[in-house]
């Protein structure tokens, strides 16, 4: 253990007031950064397999535009997908779905759950690794599928799904050529929003690895050296482990690094000691390749250049030459991994688990892991949002008037959700029900209705029917919601939920709070705590944590 990562002597932080609870779901989270930082060193010690590494390579133009690094630095974001599907959309092997234990192609989705933003300094100063929680309650960048607030890994998804109808409503209809093209919405969607999320940082190049990656490389140099501070079980991943140093192989490490949880309530199992349990695989996974000889085995050298063609991808722009040059070092330690903190646990307005977070307090502890100079301005990092016009708070003629909405977005409790924040603009609620998805939305009325029906239109930004519908009632609004919905800023305060808009900034809609302070008030810098502390010393998840990227670590 490197003198970084003892832990010191500090008072305990409070533990967030709400602890999460997980459904019984297993979902195997890929440990994205092992697969892709193994597979660009690799190529960094063996010239020869260029060639063959690229022609099979899926590389994506998903990255255009924004900020770039300067003075030769390099910030990679890496993306672990939990699909059941390999990067050109086809099934895994049956095998592979009877030892990830993760169900079929038909489970998971296009949830980016591992998210690491990788900073190689250009000259040749140890690297950074940020690890981003998964379920930190963010704005979505061009509120995909119309949810402009969600979980961060949320964002490639609904950008997948929004993509993927659309093109079936233009009549695409190839397999591969509808999965290419929506994935790429997806990247494009996530890569803005953890740009946005992190203070506008510049993200020069991306690595995106599916769920499959992680147990065929674990698989080739199995078995690996991991620690752990205490014993522990979960019957959910299967985790079985005793305390200390220990060798497990390939089936095994799916279960390390996806415990979510112990019998043992003491040991407060949260997602970030997930994230923790990743970084610490990935720096004995890296003691491995430099103990094993695996970098100079051509047939091991072989095995995982194939793993990476068939579950990875690339932005157009990396060189992978350049890259591994300065990537080699990394697996000799020279890098350093950090978990961004959270302020407490709560739910968003469907019940769903989130991390609140303090966006101010992360873009500061971010620019300060990445060197920005002190005293630069805010501003220069995030764009200052626009101001945004204040929601009305009655709409004319609404009064004794019913409003029915149908869900035809294809998301969940929206019709519930609406009909919640617009009785508060002085509608009488009527029905709220779900009806096929549609591309449009619409506002038509009954008899007597056409003023609030017009204005209720305007508020959305979209064009009321022009005469009364006799399916109508009169006295009644019909609002139905299409894919093409977007929740106008400051509507979503009766629910409280997850409805305002992805330009960043204060939103008091947040659950339970908010989730950024005055942009004017710069908050204190943060001092890192050992990721490998244990007992009273082991972190919270409001504890930013700091692990070091030599020997066995041990961890939660």
């Amino acid at each position: 253990m490197s003198d970084a990562d003892r832990p010191g002597v500090r008072a305990r932080r409070p533990l967030p007031t709400t602890q999460r609870h997980k459904s019984p779901r297993v979902a195997l989270r890929v440990v994205v950064a092992l697969c892709a930082v193994a597979s660009l060193v690799i190529t960094g010690l063996a010239w020869a397999a260029y060639h063959n590494l690229t022609a099979g390579l899926i590389t994506s133009h998903a990255l255009f535009g924004g900020p770039t690094s300067s003075n030769g630095d390099q910030n990679i974001l890496i993306m672990g997908l939990d699909s059941r599907l390999d990067e050109k959309g086809n099934p895994l092997p049956q095998q592979m779905y009877d030892a990830l234990h993760a169900g079929d192609e038909s489970n998971g989705g296009y949830n980016a759950n591992v998210l690491i933003l990788l900073h190689v300094p250009g000259d040749g100063s140890k690297a950074t690794a940020i690890s981003i929680p998964r379920d930190d309650y963010v704005s979505l960048s061009g509120c995909p599928d119309g949810q402009c607030k969600g979980k961060i890994k949320q964002a490639y998804g609904l950008a997948v799904d929004q993509a993927r109808r659309t093109l079936s409503a233009q009549g695409v209809t190839d397999p591969q050529q509808l999965e290419q093209q929506s994935r790429e919405a997806g990247r494009k969607a996530e890569i803005a929003t953890v740009r946005q999320f992190l203070g506008d940082v510049p993200i020069d190049h991306f690595v995106e690895i599916t769920l499959a990656a992680f147990f065929q490389i674990a698989q080739v140099v199995q078995p690996i050296q991991v620690c752990l501070n205490e014993d522990t079980s979960d019957s959910y991943s299967g985790a079985n482990f005793h305390k200390g140093l220990q060798e497990i192989d390939a089936s095994q490490a799916m279960a390390f690094v996806r415990q979510r949880r112990d019998p043992n309530s003491d040991l407060n199992f949260t997602d970030l000691d997930r994230d923790r349990r990743q970084q610490a695989f990935i720096v004995s996974l890296a003691h491995k390749l430099q103990s094993s000889g695996t970098l100079t085995d051509p047939a091991q050298l072989t095995s995982i250049l194939d793993v990476a063609k068939q579950n990875m991808a690339v932005d157009s722009g990396l060189d992978l030459v350049s890259f591994a040059r300065k990537a080699s070092a990394l697996t000799s330690g020279n890098i350093t991994f950090f978990t961004l903190p959270i302020q407490r646990f709560g739910q968003d307005a469907n019940g769903e688990d989130v991390n609140i977070v303090n966006t101010a307090q992360i873009h500061a502890i971010v620019a300060q892991l990445l060197g920005v100079p002190e005293g630069t301005p805010t501003s220069t990092r995030t764009p200052t949002p626009s101001p945004t016009p204040p929601m009305p708070t009655s709409v004319a003629g609404a009064e004794g008037v019913v409003l029915d909405v149908v869900n035809g977005s294809g998301r969940n409790g929206l019709a519930g959700e609406l009909e919640a924040d617009l009785s508060a603009l002085g509608f009488t609620q009527g029905s709220a029900s779900t009806g096929s998805v549609r591309a449009g939305t619409a506002v038509d009325y009954g008899q007597g209705a056409e003023q609030p029906a017009q204005q209720l239109a305007k508020l959305l930004g979209i064009d009321a029917s022009a005469a009364p519908e006799s399916a109508v009632p009169a006295g009644t609004v019909r609002l139905t919601v299409g894919t093409d919905f977007v929740m106008p800023p400051g509507l979503g305060g009766a629910s409280g939920g997850d409805t305002v808009s992805g330009t960043g900034g204060s939103d008091s809609n947040d659950p339970g709070g908010t989730d950024s302070s005055d942009p004017s008030t710069a908050p204190s810098p943060v001092a890192p705590v050992s990721a490998t502390g244990y007992g009273d010393q082991a972190p919270g998840p409001t504890d930013l944590t700091q692990l070091g990227g030599t020997g066995i670590p041990c961890v939660k």
